[in-house]
This record gives C-alpha cells, sequence and structure tokens, in this order.
C-alpha cells in the first residue's frame, strides 16, 4: 500500500485528498551494515543466495560485486529492503516503499544495469518506478526455481564429476557464453572476451566450476555461482551438443547434486520458463518446481 498523507487547501472550493507520502531514500550500505544484512538476507535464504554469498565473498563494499549495495529503512529503523544495484540488479524489497525508493536509487546507478532479477513478480515494478515507465526491458524472463534438499530419489549413476581446472577454461567459457546467449541474446565472449575470461578464471579458482569428461573433451559443466552455508545455488548448466538427448545431462547433475548436499541443506537454480527439455532433465535429477522469479534485460 502507498503510504499517504492529508493535504488540506484553504479555499473553500476544494476538497481535501490525499497523495502519495515521499518515501525515505535508500542508503548505501558499507561494511559496517554486514551483519545486519546478512541477518535480513538469512529470513529466505534460497531467494536471497546470490547477494549473501557476494557478500561473504566479496564484502558489501567491493568492485567484484560490479555493483553497490543499498539498503531501506522502516519508520522503527530496521532494513526492509536490500538490493544490490549494478550490472546486475537484485531485489528484496518486503514493502512497497523499499522497493519505490532502491529503484529511485536505481536512477543513478554509476554501474550500467544489464538486468534487474527478483522472486514473483517484484522486477516488473522495481522497473516501471526505476525507468518512470518510459523504457521497456529489451527482453522479459519468468524463470522457474528448482530446488533440491534431502531427502531426494537419487538418480543411479557412474559419471565421475570433478571441479575444473585451467586446461578446461575455454570449453568452459565458451560453453557458458552458449548459455548466455540462449538465456539474454548477448554473447559475453563477443562482448568482453577479456573480461569474461577473468570471471570464468576466477571461479575455477574457487573450485566452483565442475566438468565430465569423455578424453580431453567437456561433455557436461555446472558451475556454483553463490554459496552460503544453508544454499547453493547452480548455473550454467551444459551439455556438449554431441551428446545431447541421452541422459547424460539428468546422469550428471544428480552425480553433482548428492555431492554437494553434503555440503549444502539446499542446492538450487532458475532455467527460463519456455525450457521444458531442460525441466524434464532437472526433475529427473530429482529437482522440483517451488517458485517463479522475473528477470528483465535492459
Amino acid at each position: 500500500m502507498l503510504q499517504t498523507q492529508t493535504i488540506t487547501h484553504k479555499w473553500p472550493q476544494y476538497a481535501e485528498f490525499c497523495v502519495p507520502a515521499p518515501a525515505e531514500a535508500a542508503v548505501m550500505l558499507t561494511n559496517a551494515d554486514t551483519q545486519e544484512v546478512l541477518a535480513f538476507l538469512a529470513l529466505r535464504p534460497v531467494h536471497t543466495v546470490v547477494m549473501t554469498s557476494f557478500i561473504n565473498d566479496n564484502g558489501i563494499e567491493s568492485e567484484l560485486n560490479r555493483g553497490k549495495y543499498y539498503g531501506h529503512r522502516n519508520s522503527n529503523g530496521e532494513l526492509d529492503g536490500v538490493a544490490l544495484i549494478g550490472h546486475s540488479t537484485l531485489v528484496e524489497a518486503r514493502t512497497d516503499a523499499a522497493l519505490r525508493s532502491l529503484a529511485v536509487q536505481a536512477k543513478t546507478s554509476e554501474t550500467p544495469i544489464h538486468l534487474v532479477m527478483s522472486s514473483g513478480d517484484a522486477a516488473n515494478d522495481f522497473w516501471q518506478e526505476m525507468t518512470d515507465g518510459l523504457k521497456q526491458p529489451r527482453l522479459t524472463c519468468t524463470e522457474a526455481l528448482f530446488d533440491v534438499s534431502f531427502p531426494f530419489p537419487v538418480r543411479k549413476t557412474d559419471r565421475n564429476v570433478k571441479n575444473a581446472d585451467m586446461s578446461h577454461l575455454i570449453e568452459v567459457a565458451e560453453a557458458q557464453a552458449e548459455v548466455a546467449f540462449i538465456e539474454c541474446g548477448v554473447d559475453p565472449m563477443a562482448k568482453d572476451r577479456e573480461g569474461f575470461l577473468k570471471r570464468v578464471a576466477r571461479r575455477i579458482e574457487k573450485n566452483r566450476v565442475f566438468v565430465v569428461t569423455e578424453g580431453d573433451e567437456v561433455v557436461f559443466k555446472a558451475d556454483i555461482i553463490a554459496e552460503t552455508e544453508n544454499v547453493i545455488y547452480l548455473e550454467g548448466v551444459w551439455v556438449n551438443e554431441k551428446y545431447r538427448g541421452q541422459g547424460i545431462g539428468s546422469d550428471c547433475l544428480a552425480a553433482l547434486t548428492l555431492e554437494l548436499l553434503d555440503r549444502a541443506e539446499h542446492i538450487c537454480m532458475l532455467s527460463n520458463v519456455e525450457f521444458k527439455g531442460a525441466h524434464r532433465s532437472f526433475e529427473k535429477a530429482g529437482y522440483r518446481n517451488t517458485d517463479h522469479c522475473t528477470t528483465l534485460f535492459a
């Protein structure tokens, strides 16, 4: 609901009416706010895993986040909204006032915004506030949230999933670029090859890229994009074109998932609702569709 304040004009011909009261401005967060922000995000650990993981990995104030964290407080001084505003703008707003204020802040983002993501349909409201309704997103994706936790039906497989190493850098980067292009129509290898390779290399160095190989060829790969104590978020699940349609994807994903459940209570990932074939593979590996998110590409 919009907050309102009553304005009474002194002229008798004007009736009393209401206009929206200005919301408190969002404020930039600092490392000093870390514990409070993490506690706020922990209330919905699956939905906020990426923001939490970035803070755990980089701190609130870091160029590696490719943006800045902002918060909004209610009248009691408590956080009711947090957003990472930048290349990937991630929003967790629990009141309308928080959503509006964070969206207004996004208008002046120093880092060009590539996408806006939030659970449910909140991203649409954020976008309209951020652009004053004057610009439409280049692409809108509704994405299914898939989640798995114990107990789940384990798919029997003898696939050997291992950490990627730097010898896999180009194959992994090209695979991830293919996934990105299918998702949003932008090839990061073509747009910023050097920067993209650095980000993939960093992920490999942190043991967050997993592969299955046949000889010297990568046939499957998946990346941990974010990890917290309770949740691991996977992205970039990919199967070599020559091996598709053979059940290899679900076999490898099941083997990886079983391994990762030793590290976290939940494994989750997002996938465009149009990718029905991929969803069947995820379900064979034990995943279930539990929610949806909206991603808007600028």
